[in-house]
């Protein structure tokens, strides 16, 4: 047993089972998640409270032990790594549905609920926290909360920033802030919450939140599509985005090494599809019923296939074979099973703009090194790319900046984001600190130096304040 867990069990024996310390042994045990150096501090502290987790906050503080929180340890980043010396502080069971209001439709929920289990508790009622993405089966409202996550809906709903009401959380002085405003309109000062949401655990550790919750409609209708361009597939989801019987679910654009390769991993026939299809288009839309989310998809496409140049379709006959064309471009581990340690990217430019960025894009990657390519997919109706970077001797440390210069260029002049929903972490300090822009950089150290003097929350990453 460590000399951090003893001194811990002696000086908060008061809290009992509210409190669990688990050591290296116990975590040896356990899936680190996406980053190997998750469990690195070798300490964890799984607070059941919010009055036993500002505790312990207290006592790092008294103590000048560094605190690192953690939510489902789905980051890809490494917001959530860990160093000897550090604690982790886990919101795993702080993991309780404490409300759902189906008249005000709001969820009170503790920050290590995950997604998935909230998605299924509100659909009983006929709703949904109104944000969704892949790792849904073990992201956690709070991790989704820290990093302001986006996902699938982003387009219609906005990111998380715009699905949260009222948080509690515990700050780095180990004092509760809690707002946990159960309305939309508050127009009370400036809030405060705010700066909690895409802090990435630098500005406290949120224990509670309320959510805004939005209508579900499972009666769904999904196709996949040959398109020539991101322009082309724009131009579908502005056509069902405009049609007032249906709503849209989904918009993803796989660009044709990805869907091939994804494809080629299932064992899914591309028959259907024109060989060399520049992309693909993932559409899902629902309506009043299953027949007439499907009718209206297929009258849709059929009715703009020759003027947007589509090149082969192929609509869900089951639900069974939409999870399928879902798992096509959700499933996206194939890619480090091909080229292990692949460097891996989200930036954000205005969806008009795709086209010549990933032109671009490919022709600055092939200028770093002949034959440098990348698989590119992602959230078509707001700009948000997925980009992994391929090729023999892609991994080459010698090579990072020059493929990191050939992916972020331009996206920041094109008003975008170098980081669009996955946070920073320390994977992407020299993306902050290079294309971040300097004044939202200078106001975040400022922050971070006013809330956490002691430099005590998530040391060492985002915004990077050295003491």
């Amino acid at each position: 047993m460590s000399e951090l867990i003893r001194s811990l069990q002696r000086d908060l024996n008061d809290f009992g089972e509210d409190l669990h310390l688990v050591g290296a042994e116990r975590l040896a045990g356990r899936h680190p998640g996406e980053h190997r150096d998750n469990f690195a501090a070798g300490v964890m502290a799984e607070p059941a409270t919010a009055e036993a987790a500002a505790a312990v906050v207290r006592w790092c503080v008294e103590n000048d032990v560094p605190v690192v929180p953690q939510g489902g340890r789905t980051g890809l980043v490494g917001g959530g790594a860990s160093r000897p010396g550090e604690l982790i502080l886990s919101t795993a069971r702080l993991n309780r549905i404490e409300a759902i209001d189906p008249l005000a439709r709001t969820a009170t929920v503790g920050a290590g609920v995950t997604l998935q289990a909230l998605q299924e508790a509100t659909a009983a009622g006929g709703l949904t926290p109104g944000i969704d993405l892949a790792a849904r089966g073990s992201a956690t409202i709070g991790g989704m909360i820290a990093t302001n996550a986006g996902g699938i809906l982003a387009f219609r709903n906005g990111v998380m920033r715009h699905q949260v009401l009222g948080i509690e959380a515990v700050m780095p002085d180990g004092s509760l802030f809690s707002d946990l405003t159960r309305v939309v309109k508050v127009s009370a000062g400036p809030d405060i919450k705010q700066l909690l949401i895409g802090s990435e655990g630098a500005y406290g550790f949120v224990t509670r939140a309320v959510l805004k919750l939005e209508s579900l409609n499972p009666m769904r209708a999904t196709a996949l599509v040959g398109v020539p361009d991101a322009a082309a597939a724009l131009a579908l989801v502005a056509h069902f985005r405009a049609r007032p019987a249906l709503q849209l679910e989904g918009a993803e654009l796989m660009w044709h090494r990805y869907f091939r390769d994804s494809a080629e991993e299932r064992g899914f026939d591309l028959g259907w599809l024109e060989d060399g299809a520049p992309a693909v288009l993932l559409v899902e839309v629902s309506a009043a019923g299953e027949a007439e989310a499907r009718a209206a998809l297929e009258e849709g496409l059929a009715g703009l296939w020759e003027e947007y140049g589509l090149t082969g379709g192929i609509v869900a006959a089951s639900l069974d074979q939409a999870r399928r064309f879902w798992a096509l471009r959700e499933e996206s581990d194939f890619i480090y099973r091909r080229q292990p340690s692949a460097p891996s990217f989200d930036v954000s430019v205005p969806p008009g703009a795709l086209d010549a960025y990933v032109a671009g894009l490919r022709e600055r990657l092939d200028a770093v090194r002949a034959g440098f390519d990348a698989y590119v997919y992602g959230h078509i109706a707001d700009g948000n790319l997925h980009i992994s970077a391929i090729g023999q001797g892609v991994t080459d440390a010698a090579l990072k900046e020059a493929i990191e210069d050939a992916v972020y260029t331009g996206v920041g002049e094109r008003g975008g984001s170098f980081s669009a929903e996955h946070g920073v972490g320390m994977e992407k300090r020299r993306a902050y600190l290079t294309y971040g822009n300097p004044a939202r950089r200078a106001a975040a150290q400022a922050i971070k130096a006013a809330l956490d003097p002691k430099n005590l929350f998530n040391p060492g990453k985002v915004p990077f304040r050295a003491i």
